[in-house]
């Protein structure tokens, strides 16, 4: 919180021009955790199952070894890798809102009433 405003930060890992990992691709994990499926995480997200598709795919092509598996009949889970990653960007996102909220306490005196 700054004074009468917030902090909103997007946190991304690049590997090249794609987007490893970032704000959506962290919250389908925790879905695709918590449901067990892509199609099941997308539609809990408000997502589309092919935008969700298409993510998965490009983290799995980010990392050495894929984040999320996938069995036909089976649905979907993360890899303990993914685990970690997951664990790791949501610390990071944590400890940067911290950061930035102690650098901008004083900026929210500086800002319009809503």
């Amino acid at each position: 919180m700054v004074g009468a405003g917030r902090i909103e930060l997007r946190l991304r890992i690049r590997r090249g021009d794609a987007i490893a990992m970032g704000p959506g691709k962290a919250d389908l994990l925790g879905a695709i955790d918590a449901h067990g499926s892509i199609s099941a995480a997308a539609r809990a997200i408000g997502m589309s199952y092919r935008r969700a598709w298409l993510l998965v795919e490009e983290m799995n092509g980010c990392f050495a070894a894929p984040l999320v598996e996938t069995r036909p009949g089976a649905g979907a889970q993360l890899s303990d890798d993914a685990r970690a990653v997951l664990a790791a960007y949501r610390k990071a996102e944590a400890a940067a809102v911290e950061a930035a909220g102690r650098e901008l306490a004083g900026v929210g005196r500086l800002l319009k009433p809503e």
